[in-house]
């Protein structure tokens, strides 16, 4: 199938002048907001917000197309441009995010087909993430989003909203809800189901998640999850080498793309092993693709390191931009005396009402742990890698010292 195939014509662009910084922090936003719409399309077998996907891929094409024109004009001699080279290596990287994103959303809007198994596996690795439009009776109408103070009172955050044409990336507290607004909900579901109704009037009804019948799916379907998960860690360790200069993160990616393509290699085994007993084995190709599309995500997290990892100087505007975006990256080492020492990961981090999740922790003496498991206990010492809005990053770093 080609690039624009099921989509609208490609729009055409102008130069205009814009802010490099700006550019990136609206591409990196709009991937990882493309990354949440597109598997919960799948989870949700949702053409809605499938369609979503592709309205915002059409938009990331034209904000990569802005960024490259603007790159070329800010290169003005040979330093220039060895430190703008990374910038146009994380511009793509967005760009290979959005394409996979659209690949993922096509399995439900081409009616390609997954098993019933998959979405009941995806609900325990994705967090519950809706598209609702805004009720004219909402009590949330005309009310700013300090003054609805959702996320704190429920735990539900507003990530996106789509206002006609335009989209709001990033809503702040003195971003107002209107009627007819197309908002995107994230958080847990139990606080979703009781958030939904009350803003767009409609009941929210969430699919029982369904057990695999054949244990080689059952493999199959586990090794997606992982893989998702380890891409996903990826891109956002990612981000935090440029943003911290740090190989060792670097290096960590590298390791994870290592783990991804493996893992894709068995679930493509046990996939095809699992046809031999299902009922329908045409019901199996949106595995395929969503392995595949899957893999996409960890190479484009290699694109984004590719300037620390090559040892070249990170431009002051890539740093910008990874620090201003939506749900920022922070490092943050754990003081003697910090509430943080002796918490649980599984309590969460820290063990309040913050919304912050730990990506990976550095030990002086054991060195990078990923996704650190269930049972991993904070200790004096820890450099703590964490993702979480600005004002919980804020708090989390009170709490380490």
């Amino acid at each position: 199938m080609g690039r624009f195939e099921g989509r609208d014509p490609p729009q055409t662009v102008e130069y205009e002048p814009a802010s490099v910084k700006d550019l990136l922090v609206e591409m990196k936003d709009t991937a990882e907001l493309l990354i949440d719409l597109s598997y919960s399309a799948v989870l949700h077998g949702s053409p809605t917000v499938a369609h979503e996907v592709i309205e915002l891929e059409n938009k990331m094409d034209v904000l990569q197309m802005r960024a490259r024109m603007s790159l070329m004009l800010a290169a003005r001699n040979p330093n220039e441009v060895e430190k703008l080279a990374p910038v146009l290596g994380v511009v793509a990287a967005a760009d290979k995010v959005s394409d996979a994103a659209g690949d993922i959303a096509k399995i439900v809007l081409e009616e390609i087909g997954l098993p019933d198994a998959m979405r009941g596996a995806l609900s325990e690795g994705v967090e519950t993430l809706v598209r609702g439009t805004v009720d004219g009776n909402s009590g949330y109408v005309d009310r700013t989003l300090m003054e609805i103070d959702m996320e704190s009172e429920t735990g539900v955050r507003v990530i996106a909203i789509r206002r006609d044409d335009d989209w709001i990336l990033n809503p702040g507290p003195e971003t107002r809800i209107e009627e007819g607004d197309i908002t995107l909900l994230r958080g847990p579901e139990a606080s979703v189901s009781e958030v939904y109704p009350e803003l767009t009037g409609e009941a929210f009804e969430p699919r029982e998640p369904v057990e695999p019948a054949i244990d080689d799916l059952e493999r199959a379907v586990d090794s997606i999850v992982l893989m998702k998960n380890l891409s996903e860690l990826a891109v956002d360790l990612a981000y935090g080498s440029v943003l911290f200069d740090n190989e060792e993160l670097a290096e960590e990616v590298t390791n994870l793309e290592v783990e991804v393509d493996a893992l894709q290699s068995r679930f493509e085994a046990w996939t095809l092993r699992a046809a031999k007993e299902a009922d329908d084995p045409v019901s199996l190709r949106g595995l395929i693709h969503l392995g595949v599309a899957t893999e996409e995500i960890s190479d484009a997290a290699l694109e984004i390191t590719e300037g620390v990892v090559r040892d070249l100087d990170v431009h002051p505007v890539v740093e910008m931009a990874v620090k201003e975006s939506d749900e920022i990256i922070t490092r943050t080492t754990i003081r003697e005396g910090s509430d943080l020492a002796g918490t649980q990961v599984s309590d969460g981090v820290p063990a309040t009402d913050i919304s912050t999740s730990v990506l990976a922790i550095r030990r002086p003496d054991e060195g990078w742990l990923i996704g650190p498991d269930i049972d991993t206990t904070l200790d004096v010492g820890d450099v703590v890698i964490s993702k979480g809005t600005r004002t919980s990053a804020a708090e989390f770093d009170d709490l380490a010292v």
